[in-house]
């Protein structure tokens, strides 16, 4: 029972990880990442549908993404979504490829985004401790109702808490490491 509560609250954690990860993808760094448009939705055909399931998305290097929808109707769509995601890109249309050319960050937008990392960082963390508390008030009331004693719940705790301390260093890694990807001139 409190190895369920403790992998439970592990791959809670490691999910909230990946959350983090995933979200800082889309943060533009010095270079062209497809991740920059995975947010992206189209409308198709009526449906707001994301770009990857209507077009090929790739690097053409290493400032500019080329975006080439399947069928020459979705060019337009493709270059009002884009224009409509407020990620500060202007479509360069020639024929039925798309490209976006990415401008250098300035310092000042560098520091703006490091600013973004960490809150989302600290976001991911408050998430990581609501999962320790809900693993906690677990083990509390496994303790109330008499089915586990004293210093089974201490030692739950205690490895419960040290789950948490892995998962906030985690977190503080992936912020630093996208600090410095963004740092990279």
């Amino acid at each position: 029972m409190l190895n369920e509560i403790k992998k439970d609250a592990q791959t809670r954690m490691a999910k909230s990880i990946d959350a983090l990860k995933h979200e800082l993808s889309s943060l533009r760094t010095g270079r062209a990442s497809t991740g920059l448009v995975d947010n992206l939705k189209v409308n198709y055909y009526g449906t707001d549908t994301p770009l990857s399931q209507v077009a090929t998305v790739a690097i053409a290097d290493a400032r500019s993404i080329t975006i080439t929808p399947w069928e020459k109707s979705m060019v337009g769509a493709v270059e009002k979504a884009i224009l409509a995601s407020n990620l500060g890109f202007t479509p360069n249309t020639l024929g039925q490829v798309i490209r976006i050319n990415l401008p250098p960050l300035t310092e000042e937008r560098r520091k703006e985004l490091i600013k973004h990392v960490y809150a989302e960082g600290e976001n991911a963390k408050i998430s990581v401790r609501n999962i320790r508390r809900d693993a906690i008030s677990a083990v509390k009331d496994l303790l109330k109702d008499k089915a586990i004693s004293e210093d089974e719940a201490h030692r739950a705790e205690d490895e419960i808490q040290k789950i948490t301390d892995k998962a906030v260093k985690d977190i503080d890694d992936v912020a630093k490491a996208k600090e410095s990807e963004l740092l990279a001139v």
